[in-house]
C-alpha cells in the first residue's frame, strides 16, 4: 500500500507552512468569487447594451429613472431607481472593499512594509501613467474625466487570470489582489477628494457622530450587526449631506470594523463543548445552551471574516451585476464619436487603460527593484509583471462609476462608458493572448502542493 505523502515538503517549516496556508486560505476563497463574478458581470453588461440598443431601448431608460421612496413618517427621500443602486447599493460594495482593505493591512500582503512595497509601487504607476496619457489628450471639460482610467476591475482581472489556468503562479494571483487592493484606495481617495460637491459640515458633524457612535459600542462590547446598520445610516447620510459621495461610508464602517475575533478556533471548541455537555443534561433548559452555541460560532472569527463572507457572494453576484445592467447600456447611436471632444474623450479613456496601466505598472516596478526598494515575489517575472499591468487594464465597475460622477452630460457620459467597456475589452483580450505567448503552459515539474492541497492534507 502507498504511503500518504508528507503534510510539509522536508524542506518547509511546519510553523511557517501552516502560517502561509492559514493567509492564503481566505485569498483563495475571495479570489474564486471574484473569478466566477466576472462572468456574471460580462453577461449582464452584455444584456444591458443589447437592451439599450435593442427597439425597447426606451423601457431601459425609463426603468432606472423611475422614482422610488424610501422613509418613514416625515423622513422620505425620493429618488430615482439609478441614485438607489449607484449611491446605495454600491455603499455595500464599497463596505466590502474596506473589509478586504482592513484585512490586509491586518495580516495579508499589506501588513508587512516590504512586502507591500511592491504592489504599491506598481499600483501607484497604473494610477498615475493613464492619468497623465489622459490629460495629455484632453483639455477643458473633458479633462474631468482623468479619474476613469486609472480603476481596475479586480473580478474581470481574476477571470483573465482563470482563463489561463496552470500558468499563472499562485503569487502573480497574490500580487495582483494587492495591487488592485492598493487601487481601490487610490479611487476612494480620488472620488473623495475630486469627485465630491462642496463640503458641509453639519454633513460631516452628521457622519462623525456616526463613526463615534460605532466606536461607543465596540467599547461596549456590543456584538449584533443588525445594532451597527443605525450609525452606518448615519454615515451614509452625513455624506450625502457633506457633498462627499456617499458610497465612501461603506468604506469608513468597513474601516472601522473589527479584525480581531473573540473566541477564535481553541475559545469555539471549549464553549461548544461546555454548551453540549449542558444541553445533555434533561434537567437543564436547552435555550440556554443553544444561545451559547449561537454565540460561539458567531465570535469564532473575526467581525471582518464573518461580514467579508457573508457578503462578499451578494455583492459578487447580486450588486456589481445590478450595477453593470444599470450602467453598462450605451446606446451607440446616441454617442457622436465624430465629435473632437468625445473622440479625444474616449482615446484618452481607451489609451489609458490599454497602454498606460501596463506601462506604469511595468515601469514603476521595474524602477523599485532596480533601486532595492522591493523584489519580485518568488516564481515571477518580468512577464508576470507585465501580464498584471495588462489585465490592470480592465477598468469597468469602478471605472463606469468614476465617469459617472465625472460627467453630467448624458452624450459626454455615453462615450466614456463606451471607451470603458472597449478599453477593458482589448486589455482582456491582450491579457489572454501575452499570457498564452509569454507564460509556460506548465509548471516546473516536480513542483510541491499548492498552499490549499497541502492544508486538507495535513488536516486529513
Amino acid at each position: 500500500m502507498p504511503r500518504p505523502p508528507a503534510p510539509h515538503p522536508p524542506e518547509a517549516s511546519p510553523t511557517a507552512h501552516r502560517v502561509a496556508a492559514r493567509v492564503w486560505r481566505p485569498l483563495e476563497r475571495f479570489l474564486h468569487v471574484e473569478a466566477t463574478s466576472g462572468l456574471v458581470l460580462l453577461a449582464t453588461a452584455l444584456v444591458a447594451l443589447l437592451w439599450a440598443n435593442s427597439p425597447w431601448s426606451a423601457t431601459y431608460e425609463h426603468l432606472w429613472h423611475t422614482p422610488v421612496t424610501i422613509g418613514i413618517g416625515a423622513f422620505v427621500t425620493r429618488e430615482p431607481l439609478h441614485f438607489w443602486i449607484n449611491d446605495g447599493l454600491m455603499a455595500i460594495f464599497f463596505f466590502v472593499v474596506g473589509l478586504e482593505i482592513r484585512r490586509e493591512i491586518h495580516e495579508g500582503e499589506l501588513s508587512d512594509p516590504k512586502r507591500a512595497a511592491l504592489p504599491l509601487a506598481a499600483a501607484l504607476g497604473g494610477m498615475i501613467v493613464p492619468a497623465l496619457i489622459y490629460l495629455s489628450v484632453n483639455q477643458g471639460y473633458a479633462s474631468r474625466g482623468w479619474g476613469v482610467p486609472t480603476a481596475t476591475d479586480i473580478a474581470f482581472a481574476v477571470g483573465v487570470l482563470v482563463l489561463l489556468g496552470k500558468r499563472i503562479p499562485p503569487a502573480i494571483r497574490v500580487l495582483l489582489l494587492a495591487l488592485a487592493i492598493i487601487d481601490d484606495i487610490g479611487a476612494i481617495v480620488i472620488i473623495a477628494l475630486f469627485y465630491s460637491t462642496g463640503v458641509s459640515l453639519l454633513g460631516l458633524a452628521i457622519a462623525g457622530g456616526g463613526a463615534l457612535l460605532i466606536l461607543v459600542l465596540q467599547r461596549l462590547a456590543v456584538r449584533r450587526s443588525l445594532v451597527y446598520m443605525v450609525p452606518a445610516a448615519l454615515i451614509w447620510f452625513g455624506m450625502l449631506r457633506a457633498g462627499i459621495h456617499p458610497t465612501i461610508a461603506g468604506v469608513i464602517v468597513g474601516m472601522l470594523t473589527p479584525v480581531k475575533s473573540w473566541f477564535g478556533r481553541e475559545g469555539f471548541v471549549s464553549a461548544a463543548q461546555s454548551a453540549i455537555d449542558d444541553a445533555g443534561q434533561q434537567e437543564r433548559d436547552l435555550l440556554e445552551p443553544l444561545r451559547r452555541m449561537k454565540q460561539a460560532q458567531r465570535e469564532a472569527v473575526s467581525p471582518v471574516e464573518r461580514h467579508q463572507s457573508t457578503l462578499h457572494p451578494w455583492v459578487a453576484y447580486g450588486i456589481m451585476p445590478l450595477f453593470a445592467l444599470a450602467n453598462a447600456g450605451v446606446n451607440i447611436r446616441d454617442v457622436a464619436i465624430a465629435d473632437a471632444t468625445s473622440a479625444r474623450l474616449m482615446l484618452g479613456i481607451v489609451l489609458g487603460l490599454g497602454l498606460g496601466k501596463p506601462l506604469g505598472i511595468g515601469l514603476a516596478s521595474f524602477v523599485s527593484v532596480r533601486l532595492g526598494v522591493c523584489a519580485l515575489p518568488r516564481g515571477v517575472g518580468w512577464a508576470g509583471i507585465l501580464l498584471v499591468g495588462i489585465v490592470a487594464g480592465i477598468g469597468f465597475t469602478m471605472a463606469i462609476f468614476i465617469a459617472g460622477l465625472a460627467f453630467a452630460n448624458p452624450a459626454t457620459l455615453g462615450a466614456a462608458k463606451l471607451a470603458v467597456l472597449v478599453g477593458s475589452l482589448l486589455a482582456a483580450a491582450c491579457g489572454v493572448l501575452f499570457g498564452k505567448v509569454m507564460l509556460p503552459a506548465q509548471p516546473p515539474a516536480g513542483s510541491a502542493l499548492t498552499l490549499e492541497e497541502a492544508e486538507t492534507s495535513t488536516e486529513k
